[in-house]
């Protein structure tokens, strides 16, 4: 990819991941005190045991009830579905048409995972980078991904924004 390209899907990715200081009414950026809760959260890892590659992008909807993506879709054609951290199986069964697995972290942080098919079952306890199950069918993300929502306080957040490297907003002079 030329250099230039390669800053604008860098740029890009950055508008869609960075954090401020307010919350917004669509959940999606944390408060102040919960950017805090966050940074101070155990390290977390990539759920997919293979190289990372988003396929699409956290999308934080205008507000609670409009369209957005509320987690990101990573490829996950090759190895199992591993725990971002430490937690209890809060849930693990079919939704609708797909399997998924969910994942009380403590602290008001929730993981779901879909879909996913897994052994585990509701109270089991996990630690970060266990695995926890195999990439199933059904739902939206697309083939050969694993969809990726985290929940803070029960709002959508940035799952990027625990797995550290998303940069925080400046603001340069403009027009120097």
């Amino acid at each position: 990819m030329p250099r230039f390209a390669r800053i604008l899907a860098l740029l890009a990715l950055a508008a869609c991941c960075v954090s401020s200081a307010s919350t917004a009414p669509s959940g999606g950026t944390p408060a102040r005190g919960d950017v805090a809760r966050i940074e101070t959260a155990e390290a977390w890892v990539w759920p997919v045991a293979q190289d990372v590659r988003i396929v699409r992008p956290f999308d934080a909807p205008p507000h609670r009830y409009g369209a957005g993506h509320r987690g990101v879709d990573l490829a996950a054609d090759a190895g199992p579905l591993r725990a971002p951290a430490t937690g209890v199986i809060a849930f693990a069964g079919v939704v609708v048409d797909r399997p998924l697995v969910t994942i009380d972290h403590g602290d008001g942080l929730v993981t779901t995972l879909e879909p996913v098919v897994t052994e585990l079952s509701p109270g089991d306890a996990v630690s970060r980078g266990q695995e926890v199950g195999a990439l199933g069918s059904g739902g939206h993300a697309a083939r050969g991904a694993v969809h990726f929502g985290v929940r803070l306080d029960g709002e959508y957040v940035n799952p990027l924004l625990l797995l550290g490297g998303v940069p925080r907003a400046v603001l340069l002079p403009c027009c120097g």
